[in-house]
């Protein structure tokens, strides 16, 4: 099977989707104009990377709250570095980073909603390992 999206339920999606599109390059795939705004946003591949809606009759989970290893968005990135000081520039804040054995360089941050978002510079790609 081949995975199609996995949605998450938020208080600002049209704002959400428009710092996505504006500073990871995320494009919209296709949207609801009315709520609870559905909105497939893809990734550079065109792949469709989730889901966003608003459905306040259902919990709408916290993120900043929570713990970034309980959810997180991960992008992967040419250069970390660059890429979070440009993102703490948009109104992402720092969580951590780490930098491994193999040279792969990990960066967490949190975006303006709290939503958890981690910047993978890795020494191999994932898509090019074999799984």
């Amino acid at each position: 099977m081949i995975f199609e999206h996995f949605a998450i339920n938020v208080n600002e999606p049209l704002a959400v989707r428009d710092w996505y599109c504006e500073h990871l390059e995320l494009k919209v795939a296709w949207q609801m104009d009315k709520p609870p705004y559905m909105l497939f946003l893809a990734d550079s591949t065109g792949r469709v990377v989730c889901e966003l809606y608003h459905r306040p009759e259902f919990p709408i989970i916290e993120y900043g709250q929570q713990h970034q290893l309980t959810f997180h968005f991960a992008f992967e990135s040419e250069n970390a570095e660059a890429d979070k000081n440009r993102l703490l520039a948009c109104g992402a804040s720092f969580v951590e980073e780490v930098k491994t054995e193999d040279g792969s360089h990990i960066v967490m941050l949190r975006d303006p909603w709290g939503l958890p978002l981690q910047l993978c510079q890795r020494t191999q790609r994932l898509n090019s390992v074999n799984i």
